[in-house]
């Protein structure tokens, strides 16, 4: 059934702010420096290979030029996947980061005790699965990154928190092979956010539908 204008303006704004929500998971994370996250690590990791090869090429380039070949990929796997929303999880994804860090960059910082640092990589990790949560649920899009393992567990029929486990390990180990730095936030992020989305998907399931 065809969505109206107003239902499909509710969701894409739902989707900006769990992608608002999740990015600022994300950049606490970052600010702790205690190790990028999993699929960071994999774009850290060609980066790193592409370089060898050519100068042209940034981690911001990178990982756009990641994010299209998946989007190229589920194309032929399942276009009903790609929607407005994972386009605009691409786009923005960087600028939000970019201005929660300028917002906390100089209250979290790896001058931090090791403890605090942890305490708030954790909290970051909660905050990213509970806003990936919102955008996924929104049912406007998700960011490329992220649908990989939301199809692999649909068209596997498996648990998503078991999914994006795994899928993150692969990305890390990739990633590592081609030189991308692993450290204790890697490992925590890779254990927590799939686990903890998973918990959080019938929440953000119940708060899309009582906007929508």
């Amino acid at each position: 059934m065809q969505r109206s204008i107003k239902e499909v303006t509710y969701r894409l704004i739902l989707l900006f702010l769990g992608l608002m929500i999740a990015h600022l998971g994300v950049t606490l994370f970052l600010l702790t420096e205690l190790g990028a996250d999993p699929f960071n690590v994999f774009v850290q990791g060609v980066f790193r290979t592409l370089s060898h090869v050519t100068d042209l090429l940034t981690h911001g380039y990178t990982h756009v030029s990641i994010c299209i070949v998946i989007i190229l990929l589920l194309l032929v796997i399942d276009k009903s996947y790609i929607k407005i929303g994972t386009i605009i999880c691409m786009v923005f994804g960087g600028p939000i980061i970019d201005f929660f860090t300028r917002l906390f960059g100089n209250a979290i910082h790896s001058g931090l005790p090791f403890a605090v640092r942890v305490f708030v990589l954790a909290a970051g990790c909660v905050i990213l699965a509970f806003g990936m949560t919102i955008v996924i649920k929104s049912d406007a899009g998700t960011g490329p990154n992220d649908l990989v393992a939301i199809v692999i567990s649909d068209k596997r029929s498996k648990p998503f928190g078991r999914v994006r486990i795994i899928v993150d390990f692969c990305f890390v180990a990739i990633g590592f092979l081609l030189g991308g730095d692993v450290g204790i936030g890697t490992i925590i992020s890779a254990f927590l956010v799939g686990p903890i989305a998973g918990v959080f998907l019938p929440l953000g399931e119940k708060i899309v539908n009582r906007i929508v």
